[in-house]
């Protein structure tokens, strides 16, 4: 099977790009998949394909832009010219740009692929009815907000004519099919990047490493987070550093500049900015623990599998989808109130000054991690793709019917 996958891949710093590159890591190893066609966004460098794992071969046409009105052109281009047996979109609904009709125009491409009759999956990582607009940098305007909530309505209809939608989160199977009346959602787990041996659950020497990883701005802020470690300094002598890993949301430019200039009297923060692939295992290695300074979600979370895969402690906000995962996953870690500073401050506390609740975590979390691998993953994927090739087979007469024609 030759396999297309519409993404944005690193070097990229469109959303979902490091989804992807774990996506094609286990795909091209299955003895199903004859080839990878990556069909990606247009960025200055090589797509990143260098894998020390063998596989089949990947061919890479960059051929989409962020913002662009003609990704629903070029893209169908590039199918027709690689002619896949089958295609994968990796989607939210910002993936094609954050100018409405740019990102409206990207997310009609898998109507398109079933007309031309390529079986066709969607993994959809969130969906409208659970994104909260304000706090995810669409809109504050309440006429806006409905206004866009009946764009993504439109919209999901036209996602959901594909073969298959798959979400990530239970919750989300019974959304769609309630709202759309449609079968063909499923649930696919997000699964977990890396799974390295199971770590010795010990940190480097110096002080506790107090780490969130994403792109923030909008409902990422980092500001509850460097003040809730400020009060627990104030109040222990606990040795803290706080590690801000990651880069702006394209919504809100120069948002952790503006931070780093705010808190620049704030002793031992750090500001990693845009980590490579090749840099994230130490990133979480070294950390203590992973904290969500999140006010929403918009979907099953990549960071809270990586927090996992590395055996970490983790601190989440209660609210929305990350308690579901937890719960539906098997996750564990400490919760707090996403508005309240003293909140979340006393839930890291609780970890740092506790090592061996730490280590309880830890090991939960590794646990949960181990149960959905990437290979898993993209095993289920090439099931569905199995199964609407089989339902798209030309119905055989039988014996007696053909003979009475």
């Amino acid at each position: 099977m030759k396999l297309a996958i519409v993404t944005a891949y690193p070097p990229s710093k469109v959303t979902l790009n490091e989804y992807a590159y774990h996506l094609v890591k286990y795909f091209r190893q299955h003895t199903e998949v004859s080839e990878v066609i990556l069909l990606t966004d247009i960025t200055p460098k090589e797509a990143d394909v260098q894998f020390e794992e063998k596989g089949c071969k990947i061919t890479v046409k960059q051929c989409w832009k962020f913002n662009s009105y003609s990704n629903i052109f070029s893209v169908m281009k590039a199918v027709k010219q690689t002619k896949p047996d089958a295609v994968l979109f990796n989607l939210q609904f910002m993936k094609f740009g954050d100018k409405k009709i740019a990102a409206a125009l990207g997310l009609l491409l898998p109507k398109r692929c079933v007309l031309k009759k390529i079986p066709t999956i969607v993994l959809l990582h969130n969906i409208m009815e659970q994104v909260d607009l304000e706090n995810s940098g669409f809109t504050k305007n309440k006429i806006l907000q409905k206004i866009y909530n009946g764009i993504g309505t439109m919209l999901t209809r036209f996602i959901l004519s594909a073969d298959i939608v798959a979400v990530t989160i239970d919750k989300y199977v019974h959304i769609l099919k309630a709202k759309y009346k449609v079968e063909n959602v499923v649930q696919i787990p997000h699964g977990t990047f890396e799974l390295p041996e199971e770590p010795k659950y010990i940190l480097p020497e110096g002080p506790l490493q107090i780490m969130t990883f994403g792109k923030f701005g909008t409902y990422k802020k980092v500001e509850i987070m460097i003040e809730a470690v400020e009060k627990i300094r104030s109040r222990t002598d606990a040795n803290l550093e706080i590690v801000i890993a990651g880069t702006d949301n394209p919504n809100v430019p120069g948002y952790l500049e503006s931070m780093k200039k705010k808190y620049a009297h704030v002793p031992q923060l750090t500001f990693t900015g845009y980590v490579d692939e090749v840099d994230v295992p130490r990133i979480f290695t070294e950390s203590a623990m992973v904290v969500f300074p999140y006010t929403s979600t918009t979907g099953s979370s990549g960071v809270l599998h990586q927090a996992g895969s590395y055996g970490k402690a983790v601190v989440m906000p209660d609210l929305g989808d990350l308690s579901i995962l937890v719960k539906d996953e098997g996750y564990q870690g400490e919760f707090f109130d996403a508005e309240s500073v003293d909140s979340l401050a006393d839930a890291i506390e609780k970890i740092v000054l506790d090592p061996e609740y730490r280590n309880v975590l830890e090991k939960a979390n590794y646990k949960a991690a181990t149960a959905y691998p990437m290979s898993k993953i993209t095993n289920m994927y090439i099931d569905q793709f199995t199964s609407i090739k089989e339902e798209k087979k030309p119905k055989v007469k039988n014996t007696y019917e053909q003979a009475s024609l």
